[in-house]
């Protein structure tokens, strides 16, 4: 009997496995800190109340007691989900406590040790730690879980079921992990599974013809979508940075906090969107890191990728991965604040007008249709430095405040992975009106990250501001006219293409 193919890996889920195949610095693990209030009357739970707490709920996540049925990529079949005979839940939930006064400098120093280590691949791939010691009586939980296991949204489902009581989400959990469910102990690998694997390659050629057969307007689109994307993110290269060195495994870790509202506020302002926002302060502090360096801002900016999730809400607890990419132009050489976030607003509208997040996605399909032998050479171009400078993930959490074991979620502090050459990597979590920046950086090659970190803060703090409701009348009319010049300058120049 054949392996259920919803256990096996997706071109897209392997990738984040070869990435670390093919450099010894990168990391590809996704996760983050959950920093709680200490309860009424209590501190910390105990590490066997959180390890009897989470074996309850695993029963809705069964990839969560699966390893890989291979540690590596590559040959003629993609791994597959297999459950682990070995597994036992002491391996993946920990405990681990800071040194005094248990501020934000000691945990960041413990995250930054903590994401330095890659998972086995001999055990699922996930990790828990509760953390102890934390200033004020506060304690959190750290998790680490690798790329190829779910992205950045999944991720949040999975976050909600591990705080909640799992009703809400039992019932489409069951759906998303039946088939994986049912064959725990009761599929084994076949000698003639890697001919079906490849039959299934061919499978998916076939089907991508007959689609395009059958819509030759979509395929048009998405023709025209990634030839965009080729001639503006290939052809015209991201710029040389000291972003992109090689990297080494260890890394630091800093953090940065934005008030949802006011970010909205300044959004709704200018026409933009959060994200919008975010990458504005992220340019701020880009641009203050390369100037502390000694290092002129390109001109034509660096370029950011920023995921886009492609996940439908019938896919809640489907792990996975399920997103595109855009490729952003930070303009770090701008100097005016406001310049700065017009031309990423403007930017960002472009792209999506453009269908370059369909190019994106196009890209994506096309590599899945590499075989496993050579998808790492497929692999290795889509995460290049020559396609982007640095990666920044904006991933909507929970609106609602969230708690457990009777105690408050404060914040959650996100980590997103870096890959070869790639030195620094931003996510970004909203969370109950709060926005909290996770900045993942290479230890050896950015030992000036709090510049960085500063220059983003100073970015939202300009920010505020320049929108501030209660700005005197002659700094409010000195915006409004600053914006009518800037126009009516614009309406007398000719159409200029999307750049990035």
């Amino acid at each position: 009997m054949l392996r259920a193919m919803s256990d096996q890996l997706t071109a897209l889920d392997a990738t984040f496995l070869e990435l670390e195949q093919m450099d010894e610095g990168a990391t590809m693990h996704i996760g983050g800190v959950m920093v709680f209030e200490p309860p009424m009357g209590g501190g910390a739970p105990s590490i066997d109340a959180v390890r009897k707490d989470i074996a309850s709920r695993l029963t809705l996540l069964p990839r969560y007691s699966q390893r890989l049925s291979s540690e590596r990529t590559g040959g003629l079949a993609w791994p597959s989900w297999q459950q682990d005979p070995q597994f036992d839940l002491h391996n993946h939930v920990l405990r681990a406590a800071l040194p005094a006064p248990g501020g934000e400098a000691e945990l960041c120093e413990w995250a930054a040790d903590y994401f330095s280590h890659r998972l086995d691949r001999t055990r699922p791939l996930w990790e828990m730690v509760l953390v102890e010691g934390l200033e004020h009586g506060r304690w959190a939980l750290a998790t680490k879980t690798h790329h190829a296991l779910v992205d950045g949204v999944g991720s949040v489902d999975v976050v909600r079921l591990l705080l909640e009581d799992g009703s809400s989400l039992s019932h489409t959990a069951t759906g998303a992990g039946a088939a994986a469910a049912d064959t725990h102990g009761s599929i084994h690998p076949q000698p003639l599974q890697p001919v079906a694997d490849l039959a299934r390659t061919g499978v998916r050629a076939a089907s991508a013809s007959v689609h395009a057969a059958l819509h030759p307007r979509d395929t048009l689109a998405r023709s025209r979508s990634l030839a965009a994307l080729f001639v503006r993110d290939e052809l015209m290269a991201a710029p040389n940075s000291s972003l992109n060195r090689p990297i080494g495994a260890t890394r630091r870790f800093a953090v940065v906090r934005a008030s949802l509202p006011e970010v909205k506020a300044i959004g709704r302002a200018l026409g933009g969107s959060v994200n919008d926002v975010v990458l504005a302060a992220c340019t701020t502090g880009l641009s203050r890191l390369l100037v502390a360096r000694r290092e002129s801002p390109p001109r034509a900016g660096l370029r950011a990728m920023v995921p886009m999730n492609i996940r439908a809400t019938s896919e809640q607890l489907a792990l996975g991965n399920r997103i595109s990419s855009l490729f952003v132009d930070l303009p770090v050489a701008e100097l005016d604040s406001f310049a700065r976030v017009r031309k990423i607003v403007e930017h960002t509208r472009r792209l999506k007008a453009s269908g370059a997040a369909l190019g994106a996605a196009t890209m994506l399909d096309l590599a899945a249709l590499a075989p496993p032998v050579l998808h790492a050479a497929v692999a290795h171009a889509l995460y290049a430095t020559r396609l982007f400078n640095v990666t920044i993930t904006n991933v909507p959490g929970p609106r609602v405040a969230l708690s457990a074991f009777g105690a408050p979620l404060r914040e959650v502090q996100p980590l997103v992975p870096l890959a070869a050459r790639h030195a620094v990597a931003i996510a970004i979590f909203s969370y109950d009106g709060q926005l909290v920046l996770g900045i993942n950086a290479d230890r050896d090659s950015t030992p000036d990250l709090h510049i960085l970190a500063e220059g983003i803060e100073e970015g939202f703090a300009e920010l505020r501001e320049l929108f501030a409701a209660d700005a005197p009348p002659p700094r409010a009319q000195r915006i409004t006219k600053k914006r009518a010049r800037r126009t009516d300058a614009d309406a007398e120049q000719p159409a200029q293409p999307a750049q990035g």
